[in-house]
C-alpha cells in the first residue's frame, strides 16, 4: 500500500513539474522579445524611409510642374516677340524704301 502511495505521490510531482515548466514555456523569453523589437525597428524604418521619398517626388514633380508652366508663358512670349519683330521687319524694309523721294 505505501508503495502505491508512493507511485500516486511521484506521479503528482512529476505532474506538477510538467505544468510548471509548461507555464515557464508559454511566456516569451528575451531573445523572441529583442527579435520583435528590432522588427518592428526594422519596419518602422522601411515605413519612414518611403515616406521620406514619397514627399521628395511629391517636391520634385511640383518643381516641374511649376518649371513646365514657366516654358510655356516663355514660348508665348517668343511667339509674340517674333511676330512683334516681323512687323518691325516689313516696316524697315516695304514701307521705309517706298517713302524716300
Amino acid at each position: 500500500m505505501n508503495d502505491k502511495n508512493d507511485n500516486i505521490q511521484d506521479k503528482q510531482t512529476l505532474l506538477e513539474a510538467n505544468r510548471i515548466s509548461n507555464l515557464q514555456q508559454n511566456g516569451i523569453n528575451f531573445k523572441d522579445f529583442i527579435i520583435v523589437i528590432l522588427g518592428m525597428f526594422v519596419l518602422l524604418l522601411i515605413f519612414l524611409m518611403k515616406i521620406g521619398i514619397t514627399n521628395k517626388v511629391y517636391y520634385i514633380s511640383r518643381d516641374i510642374s511649376e518649371i513646365n508652366s514657366k516654358i510655356e508663358v516663355l514660348k508665348e512670349e517668343n511667339r509674340e516677340l517674333n511676330s512683334t519683330l516681323q512687323a518691325i521687319k516689313f516696316k524697315n524694309q516695304i514701307l521705309n524704301p517706298l517713302s524716300i523721294p
